[in-house]
């Protein structure tokens, strides 16, 4: 009980007399913010095999990946100036103005586009970096052409989990007459498993989107799943924002930022974003908009080892960031770590649809998130910030107390759905 007291003290605090503001994480700590260059992105989830080797193996896999990320795709992606993956050649910006654009242009700096998120109040521009210059030399210089501007990378975000294009399966549809807000979930596509079938409505925020993903799939049946596989709130509908498509450089930050702005004009409650990557400034600020209109963001922790630089988006103030247990209830070896945890839930030999009539048992704190968002779901189904104190303090009250007593930095409050995942 003192738990949620102290949860409701400090969402009191945060949300402010009138209720507007929920930018801030819960029971926030005192940390030291990381060295951004060391942010790397998060190793897929595995299968239902123990995994052999921790601490060195999962730092240099890491690196492997990023080095093969950088060498295969390097038409479509290059390195900002921490060594982050982002879009080759573009940077993005934000609180820019018409007489801002016609100082980038003067120093070579041509605008691609310009797009407002109305419903996050929020304009993007992108810039293409002039010919000759690496992503990492042009960043530095129009920021500083650019002073009141905000000005980032485009970076690219990873499925903490078994991914890959289901080319031949076909996508999951809403019915013509749905009722309800829908949940919101932003990763790859949804293919047709019965277990969600005529509750899925999606879009697609990339090349080629939606294309029917195999990670998309399975987390948007631990969230919706109604049969074979049950998710955390069974039978609700669903939003899904592809941000993956075809496109070898999906996945980025800007993309993110237009599908939240889609799912809060849909009157998304709860969203489940299983992806994980570096901190971004646009990213960052999408996701505060989004709080800022009631919405509650849950995120995995990733799958990069308790000794890898926080993750994002899991990590920014306010998202629920959750990371996995295995079947005796102990941390998985694998699980990342962000700048605070807040849940834990079910993340070994889950059942979840993986295709339009397939299904397995999978590993990760992708299939943890869905878990904990769906009953988070349960308790706040409308975007409402006045109802925001009472769902969180129900939800940590649910919460089985794991490790130390009361919150701990490994499981957080506790453990939740603890019987979900097919366990």
């Amino acid at each position: 009980m003192r738990r949620s007291i102290a949860l409701i003290a400090t969402l009191s605090l945060l949300l402010g007399a009138s209720g507007q503001r929920v930018d801030a994480q819960i029971a926030v700590p005192s940390v030291q913010l990381p060295d951004a260059a060391r942010t790397l992105p998060s190793l897929p989830d595995i299968g239902t095999e123990p995994l052999i080797a921790v601490g060195d193996t999962l730092a240099q896999a890491r690196l492997d990946r990023i080095t093969s990320l950088l060498r295969d795709r390097r038409d479509r992606v290059e390195p900002d100036r921490y060594g982050q993956p982002a879009v080759r050649g573009v940077l993005v910006a934000t609180g820019i103005d018409d007489a801002m654009i016609a100082r980038a242009q003067l120093d070579g700096f041509a605008l691609i586009d310009r797009e407002r998120i109305v419903a996050l109040d929020l304009d993007i521009a992108r810039f293409a970096v002039p010919p000759g210059q690496s992503l990492a030399r042009a960043q530095k210089r129009l920021a500083k052409r650019l002073p009141g501007a905000t000005i980032d990378a485009d970076h690219l975000y990873f499925a903490s989990g078994p991914g890959g294009a289901l080319p031949a399966a076909t996508l999951a549809s809403a019915s013509a007459s749905p009722s309800g807000a829908p949940l919101g979930l932003i990763d790859g596509g949804v293919a047709a498993h019965p277990s969600v079938a005529g509750r899925v409505e999606q879009r697609g925020f990339a090349s080629g989107a939606p294309v029917a993903s195999r990670h998309g799939t399975a987390v948007a049946s631990l969230l919706i799943g109604d049969g074979a596989v049950r998710g955390a709130a069974p039978g609700r509908r669903l939003a899904a924002a592809d941000v993956y498509g075809s496109d070898p450089a999906g996945g980025n930050a800007s993309a993110i930022a237009r599908a939240l702005g889609w799912l809060a004009e849909r009157g998304v409650a709860v969203t489940t974003i299983s992806l994980v990557g570096p901190d971004n400034k646009l990213l960052a600020i999408a996701v505060s908009r989004a709080q800022q209109r009631g919405m509650l963001i849950v995120a995995a922790v990733g799958n990069d080892g308790p000794a890898a630089p926080p993750a994002y988006p899991a990590s920014y103030k306010g998202v629920f960031a959750v990371t996995g247990v295995d079947a005796r209830d102990r941390a998985l070896a694998e699980a990342g770590r962000a700048l605070h945890v807040d849940f834990a839930a079910p993340g070994a030999a889950v059942l979840a649809a993986t295709g339009a009539t397939t299904t397995d048992r999978l590993r990760g704190t992708s299939f943890a998130a869905p878990l904990v968002a769906g009953r988070l779901a349960q308790r706040y189904p409308m975007p409402a910030t006045g109802q925001i104190a009472a769902a969180v303090t129900a939800l940590v009250l649910e919460a089985r107390d794991l490790g130390k007593k009361g919150r701990d930095k490994i499981y957080g409050h506790g453990l939740i759905c603890g019987g979900c995942g097919g366990r």
